[in-house]
């Protein structure tokens, strides 16, 4: 299934929506959108897109109502989701975590186009596999860029024939933090702050941490 969401944000009025596929987009508040599964997602062979505009003086928190558990399709074990992110105002993108399960593969891929000015808030949460399962794969990478030029190139790999995967022990949890120009709290994890401003926070482990020791982001 191929899903596509579009969210523009602008000062002094509730966000435009306009979404197809299995993912619905609910307000909650004035500033805060809840994004929605209206159908399983995502499976096997599922490509879903997000756009998000925040236009100048603008504030907008994106969260998710479940965490997403990827799971094999009949014909595919890989499924896509790629984030366009285009923030002049301040964005906060927080959702709940990707559970990677069975031995389905999941990408995503996240763009960031800041404007001068912008603010932006991202939070990444993957857990490869639910109880006892061990077998998934996950693949991200985070790209963010400044009118005038590039801000950072990242990605990471976790599960089940990745580069981090070891005989001995291998990471099976991710959290990637990122905030420019700066973060809201102490990130968890390493942090590297970055030549051209913003901070990017990665940590690893077995198993994601409860809360309230990984509390939502501002």
């Amino acid at each position: 299934m191929r899903s596509q969401v579009l969210i523009v944000a602008a000062p002094g009025r509730y966000p435009r929506i306009e979404a197809s596929g299995a993912i619905a987009v609910r307000h909650t508040a004035s500033d805060t959108l809840h994004l929605v599964s209206a159908a399983a997602t995502p499976l096997g062979g599922d490509h879903t897109r997000i756009r998000v505009v925040v236009e100048p003086g603008a504030l907008l928190r994106i969260r998710s109502v479940a965490a997403a558990v990827t799971l094999p399709g009949r014909h595919s074990r890989d499924s896509h989701t790629r984030f366009d992110l285009e923030v002049a105002g301040d964005l906060n993108l927080d959702p709940e975590p990707t559970i990677v399960a069975a031995d389905s593969r999941h990408f995503s891929d996240i763009r960031v186009r800041l404007a001068d000015g912008a603010r932006i808030a991202l939070r990444e949460r993957v857990q490869i596999g639910r109880t006892g399962e061990r077998d998934g794969f996950f693949s991200g990478s985070l790209t963010a860029d400044l009118d005038d030029g590039p801000l950072l190139r990242h990605r990471v790999e976790l599960g089940a024939g990745s580069i981090a995967d070891d005989a001995l022990g291998s990471p099976r949890a991710l959290i990637s933090e990122f905030g420019y120009p700066d973060v809201a709290e102490a990130p968890l994890g390493m942090a590297l702050t970055l030549a051209h401003g913003g901070v990017l926070s990665t940590w690893q482990g077995d198993r994601l941490p409860a809360q309230p020791s990984n509390p939502p982001l501002r």
